[in-house]
């Protein structure tokens, strides 16, 4: 691992200003994008007294932050408005403020365009701006994940267009987010970060600025170190959850249960780490970052075959969960077209409100086009748009008995804590379970079918 004392090698003036004002929390900190990542960190550094400036295209999500109105799970509602009641959060559209700025971070989207190609639009957008008011002495980070050499191909070039030079006008440097909703035990603050500067001292002024709210700042020698590494670490995860639901399905044709198997390989002490099988990966990580590294991995004429089969057996799930109701209803002497399938969570992970790249939209719109009639009920979702896989506007339904009652099938797509599944299996005909949550039912077994 990199040490810091052998990255410190220079104290310029504007380095050694902006590490003053970084250490006694002097500077004025900018955030572009204030969604799951950038607001969490637009509060964190709030907190600890940093003026921070949010900015967003979204004119309504600037009006709320203005309003203290909170609208992210991660955040505490009481911090927020507290914060911006004191003025130290406040949030615009207007670019040109980022002349105020001493530190500028870019927590934007990165998505995957229609033909799994990195989208990196958003970077680009906000490394414009940038360029516009870029003065000496800022610090600009990236914190959205990417492709191995965005920062230093893509974002350096249009910064230097200012006549700056990195390293000794500016600082530059990638620190990927690590945010995971819903995780009530780590946080923005308690997760280690990992950062990589554009040359030493680049490195040096952004150690000192995340090292102020973050209990632990992890240095590697690039930006590209760094950007590999969070590609990394969601490639680990896609590859394993793949791994877990190919046996799955091998396992449904033995008639052996999946949990029970890999519950029992979890009690090994080394040597495992469990992941659970399900409908497919959703999130705004998983199913997206591991294509930036396949993508990249061409211009090197290195095809990850690895990492695409996991991909590719962690769409084919979503079918399979389509052909196991069909199953299901063909056992109960029903047919899939005009079956009244009511979905019970569309969240892609449990008890959050985020339903990006969730596999529940793909697989309501297959159902759909298969000829069932869908309804779902989500505590946290409230309405589903057209996007994401599905086509069509969507109430949240009340979960009611008589809505329990009424459906063919109930499928568990997302195991939300706060669903009573006893009353559920009193109430269904027929559910089709994808995440075990029916695991602590008791009675009405036999209406259950797990994946």
């Amino acid at each position: 691992m990199l040490r810091m004392k052998e990255v410190i090698t220079s104290e310029d003036v504007l380095a050694k200003n902006l590490k003053d004002k970084l250490q006694d929390h002097s500077a004025t900190v900018g955030v572009i994008g204030l969604g799951y990542v950038g607001l969490p960190l637009a509060v964190e550094k709030g907190k600890v007294g940093f003026s921070v400036i949010g900015f967003d295209i979204n004119a309504a999500r600037v009006a709320k932050v203005n309003a203290g109105d909170n609208y992210i799970a991660d955040v505490k509602d009481e911090e927020l408005l507290e914060l911006t009641q004191k003025g130290m959060i406040t949030a615009t559209t207007d670019y040109a403020k980022l002349a105020e700025c001493d530190v500028v971070v870019i927590c934007v989207p990165t998505p995957l365009t229609i033909t799994r190609d990195p989208d990196i639009s958003y970077i680009q957008a906000s490394s414009e701006q940038i360029a516009k008011y870029l003065k000496p002495g800022q610090l600009v980070t990236l914190e959205s994940t990417t492709y191995p050499g965005t920062t230093e191909e893509v974002i350096l070039p249009m910064l230097e267009q200012s006549g700056l030079k990195v390293g000794k006008d500016f600082f530059l440097a990638f620190s990927p987010e690590r945010v995971d909703p819903g995780n009530k035990r780590f946080t923005t603050n308690n997760t280690s970060k990992v950062v990589g500067g554009m040359t030493p001292v680049c490195l040096e002024v952004a150690y000192t600025f995340y090292a102020q709210t973050i209990v632990n700042v992890v240095p590697v020698s690039s930006p590209a170190a760094a950007e590999l590494t969070k590609v990394f670490e969601n490639t680990y995860r896609a590859v394993n959850i793949a791994l877990v639901n190919e046996l799955m399905l091998l396992c449904d044709r033995m008639g052996i249960d999946i949990w029970e198997v890999v519950e029992a390989a979890g009690t090994k002490p080394f040597g495992i780490q469990t992941f659970w099988p399900g409908p497919g990966v959703g999130g705004h990580c998983i199913p997206i970052d591991p294509f930036y590294l396949t993508w990249k991995a061409r211009e090197y004429d290195f095809h990850t075959r690895f990492i695409e089969l996991a991909g590719e057996i962690n769409v084919e799930v979503s079918y399979h969960v389509i052909n196991k109701v069909i199953r299901a209803l063909n056992n109960e002497n029903k047919s899939l077209k005009d079956a009244k399938v009511l979905i019970l969570g569309v969240a892609y992970k449990k008890d959050i409100d985020d339903v990006r790249e969730s596999p529940a939209l793909k697989i309501m719109e297959l159902l759909r086009k298969n000829g069932a009639n869908i309804a779902y009920h989500d505590p946290y979702i409230p309405v589903i748009e057209p996007h994401g896989g599905s086509t069509v506007h969507l109430e949240n339904t009340e979960l009611t008995d008589e809505a329990l009652a009424a459906a063919d099938c109930v499928l568990i797509l997302t195991d939300h804590s706060v669903v009573d599944y006893e009353r559920v299996a009193e109430k269904a005909t027929l559910i089709v379970d994808t995440r075990n949550a029916t695991r602590g039912v008791e009675n009405n077994r036999e209406k259950i079918v797990k994946i």
